[in-house]
């Protein structure tokens, strides 16, 4: 049977563009998009359709906007970015050989719905290549839903109830339902895709469900009484048309031969070094074309102008990195020796584990898959202990098999996220030795803000494979089933593909952090060596007073009420501070106060921001604040961590996370620590639970202003240099060179204004926000930063520089080459544009500040290893680090600590660590 394919060529435009960073050639003509949309359509000419149309909106009114005027009106008009991409993409799809569609007062949904039609009935078998749900409403014999850049299918009624929870004919009413905020049709309120679902499954269709309408209960029962009138209107907006009046039917769309020497020129120009490659064939690609072509798309600064090398094209990919993998499930003492002479063999193993739990410090060990060549990978299973489940290999059999392996340092080994693996086999028993890659944190440092960096995201990112979902064998929510009970069949795919998946990612992603020699040094000298310093800091955890964490429980809670009764006096009645309803009714319906902060719908809002902006006009507001401060500390600390404590160590670990924040910064999570606030009593109180045990203190080396002394060193301004340089307190120092005074003359409010302008600069504060936090006039707070940028004037000069680079090549680096991409920094939006100049001027340094702070922690703990110390790093927070150790070796801990942490960056002012020691972190800090 002949095959028609309609693609849906808006779809595949906008799609590319956001997916993408923003590519350019080295031309500076922007390529992301027009890169994506190339890509996508070679995949689906590879399988030589007969006929195919690639269908685009035209421009104007359609019959929708006659309808509703209000249609698609919050659509922003198209990027000048994505739009200067269109006139080239189309010359591309017409010299493919690709029939372009555009027709007046329609959209391209209504074309492709009457193409398809028209197909089925001339006995074609029909694809639409889209990503955009409403065509699951055409889904039925002979039509198929293909979404390229996930390889997804949808085929049948099936494959539509499972992933919608109706019927292809139940779509059109799903979506009216549920509305359309991209289209801008209001659907019912509080009606989601499970609402929407589960009505029809009851009443069927939308007729139905309006019918019952009166009888349904609650709130969710009142918003659609609410919509009832609108429904009618939103199922015909959403209903593809499939009678639009066309002047060619599918029969005049037929594959035209290509026009090669067009696409040569095209390839070239907009360097698609592979789509050349594989329009040249095996003839070879001319030289001339070739040197042309091959550095625009390589991993130079050149040419990734602005998108960073994180876009490597999938298509420039080994084609067998793709490919589905052959797996080996091993229950043999034979096949086990087998695998360990491949391992030994091999010059870099990749490995993974699977347990019976999140928590690697409690997770049980259910099996470990392997691979040393892509495409080839084995699963082990150790512990799946369902009824009827197959004989397995002993446990111990197999980590005395392969620990002589795991546990060699010249064997280099590889993982995914592999912090976590190195944890739960160090708890049975393996240190594993030699870790030596890890594709998160490839993919992390290649561009931290492009991308999710967990496997399956970068799996279909780079390699273009669609991996087996956890939920795929294990199920979710509620009927979720433990990793030792899923079939080992289906375990072994899964698993093995992790292990192989893994290998072929790092297969992808290694050649392009080498193309970028400081990016790979950051990778290499920086993330990867911290790896096992934040596996031993997390196994070694800290010991917490319970004892002390529920008093202050209690004198939280007997706080927290004392608030309540405030609260309640000033209200004039009994309301629940927790309702952010109940709190919008009594702040600006009742007290009237004015609503300065308003949610993305345009109501009052109540949080943070919005109470601060209002506090200075009513008591209430604050009483709030300071409610909401004490419950977040209760839940989140005296309540939850004695909960964590850890009942085979009696110690809370946290779990630290490399790949969390853009910058670089660590964060860590399960206790998150970096929260605990550190200027309020209460918050030093929580740090009184962390204790040292009987005989041991902790001690607390923490930079001091680090991120002011690296903006004197990147803006090498002389008076800032030389306050730091001569130990001054450099915001005494600031307000003395801003007022005009000696620095003995200098007041404690002016050292604040100071203070907050050093600070607020390095954040992109603004003069507004500025007098709003130092509760001046506008004006006033210009002319505070007008006065330092005229005594600092290398300050201003590097925010600017700061600005320029960003404009110029869509990154700014650290100290150390880590590169933040800021894709807004050209954006039309102002809004977006001052945020990403912001992050220009704060990443080098917050980016410096978190690299220096990694090079300690890996440079104390060589010490802490060589020395066989009779201590421990237990905590990083921010800029400081927390130790524990026997009392008698304090002062050399500390000796040895400073030393280490002040050398581990060489900047043009001295790097000074404050320490501190006690029987608890708060004596310590």
């Amino acid at each position: 049977m002949s095959r028609l394919v309609l693609i849906d060529g808006s779809s595949y435009l906008y799609r590319a563009f956001h997916a993408l960073p923003p590519l350019s050639n080295p031309q500076g003509e922007p390529t992301g998009a027009l890169f994506g949309v190339v890509n996508m359509l070679r995949a689906t000419l590879k399988e030589r359709p007969a006929y195919v149309a690639f269908v685009v909106d035209a421009p104007g009114k359609t019959f929708r906007d006659d309808l509703y005027d209000q249609y698609k009106a919050n659509r922003p008009p198209m990027p000048d970015e994505l739009r200067s991409q269109v006139e080239p993409m189309c010359r591309i799809v017409e010299a493919l050989g690709i029939s372009i569609l555009r027709i007046s007062g329609v959209e391209a949904d209504d074309v492709i719905g009457t193409l398809a039609l028209q197909g089925v009935a001339r006995d074609l078998s029909v694809t639409i290549s889209t990503g955009d749900k409403d065509f699951a409403q055409l889904v039925r014999p002979g039509i198929e839903l293909v979404n390229t850049m996930t390889g997804s299918r949808m085929d049948s009624d099936a494959a539509v109830m499972e992933k919608f929870g109706v019927r292809a004919d139940q779509i059109v009413d799903l979506l009216a339902l549920m509305g359309d905020a991209v289209d801008n049709v209001p659907g019912v309120e509080k009606c989601g895709p499970k609402t929407a679902a589960k009505w029809l499954g009851e009443y069927q269709h939308l007729d139905g469900v309006i019918a019952a309408a009166p009888g349904m209960k609650g709130k969710i029962g009142e918003n659609l009484r609410a919509a009832l009138e609108r429904l009618p209107l939103n199922r015909e907006l959403v209903t593809i048309r499939t009678d639009v009046a066309l002047e060619s039917g599918p029969q005049d769309l037929p594959l035209r031969e290509r026009n090669v020497e067009e696409l040569r020129e095209l390839y070239a120009r907009y360097g698609f070094t592979q789509a050349l490659k594989e329009l040249e064939g095996s003839a070879g690609l001319a030289p001339s074309v070739a040197s042309e072509a091959a550095p625009s798309l390589r991993g130079t600064a050149a040419g990734f102008a602005r998108g960073g090398s994180d876009a490597t094209p999938v298509a420039d990919l080994d084609p067998s990195l793709s490919l589905p993998g052959e797996y080996e499930t091993v229950l043999e003492p034979a096949q086990l020796q087998a695998w360990v002479e491949r391992l030994q063999h091999a010059d870099l193993v990749s490995f993974d584990t699977e347990t019976d739990a999140l928590d690697a410090m409690r997770a049980r060990l259910v099996g470990i898959s392997l691979a040393v060549e892509p495409g080839k990978a084995a699963y082990i299973p150790i512990n799946h202990d369902y009824p009827g489940a197959p004989a397995q290999l002993p446990m111990q059999q197999v980590l005395d098999a392969l620990r002589p392996v795991l546990e060699d340092p010249a064997k280099k080994k590889l993982g995914q996220h592999g912090k976590y693996d190195l944890h739960v086999l160090r708890r049975h028993g393996i240190d594993v030795r030699g870790y030596h890659d890890d594709t998160m944190l490839e993919s992390f440092v290649l561009n931290s803000t492009a991308t999710r960096h967990d496997m399956d995201s970068l799996a279909q990112r780079y390699l273009g494979y669609t991996t087996i979902k956890f939920e795929d064998v294990a199920g979710k929510g509620a009927k979720q089933i433990s990793f030792s009970q899923v079939g080992i069949d289906e375990a072994s795919r899964y698993a093995a593909e992790d292990a192989d998946v893994t290998l072929r990612l790092h297969r992808a992603l290694a050649p392009q952090l080498l193309a970028l020699p400081s990016l790979d040094q950051v990778y290499r000298e920086i993330e990867m060596p911290l790896v096992p310093v934040l596996a031993s800091i997390e196994a070694n955890g800290v010991q917490v007073d319970v004892a002390e964490l529920r008093r202050q429980s209690q004198d939280l809670s007997t706080r927290m009420l004392a608030a309540q009764q405030k609260a309640t006096e000033l209200a004039g009645r009994s309301f629940n501070l927790d309702s952010p309803k109940q709190l919008q009714a009594v702040l600006f319906d009742e007290l009237k106060l004015p609503a300065l902060v308003k949610t993305p719908k345009g109501q009052p809002s109540t949080n943070e921001e919005a109470l601060e902006a209002i506090a200075e006009q009513h008591e209430l507001p604050r009483v709030i604040l300071e409610y909401r401060g004490l419950a977040k500390l209760r839940s989140t600390y005296t309540d939850k961590l004695p909960e964590m404590v850890n009942a085979d160590t009696g110690r809370v670990h946290t779990s630290y996370h490399q790949s969390g924040a853009a910058t670089g910064r660590l964060s860590s999570s399960d206790p998150n620590l970096q929260n605990i606030p550190i200027r309020t009593d209460d918050g030093r109180r929580i740090r009184r639970a962390f204790v040292a045990p009987e005989g041991k203190l902790l001690l607390a080396a923490d930079y001091s202003q680090i991120e002011l002394r690296i903006m004197a060193h990147l803006s090498e301004d002389p008076g800032l240099v030389r306050a730091f340089e001569q130990g001054a307190d450099v915001h005494r120092a600031t307000a003395a060179e801003v007022f005009g005074r000696r620095l003995d003359e200098v007041t404690s409010n002016e050292r604040r204004a100071a203070k907050a302008i050093n600070f607020g600069l390095m954040y992109g504060m603004s003069a507004f926000g500025l007098a709003r936090n130092l509760g001046i006039d506008r004006g006033q707070a210009q002319d505070y930063v007008a006065l330092y940028f005229s005594r600092y004037p290398g300050v201003r000069d590097f925010m600017d520089r700061m600005r320029e680079q960003a404009r110029e090549q869509g990154y700014v680096e650290t100290l150390f080459g880590r590169r933040l991409y800021l894709n807004d920094i050209n954006a039309r939006n102002q809004g977006l544009r001052a945020g990403a100049e912001r992050a220009a001027i704060n990443a080098p340094m917050q980016g410096t500040a978190a690299d220096i702070i990694k090079r300690a922690m890996v440079d104390v703990d060589r010490w802490l290893q060589a020395s066989a110390a009779p201590a421990r790093m237990i905590l990083q927070v921010h800029d400081e680090l927390v130790f524990e150790c026997e009392a008698g070796f304090i002062d050399e801990l500390r000796t040895a600590v400073v030393l280490q942490m002040s050398q581990a960056a060489q900047l043009k002012v001295p790097l000074v660590v404050d320490t501190g020691h006690g029987q608890n972190w708060d004596e310590a800090h």
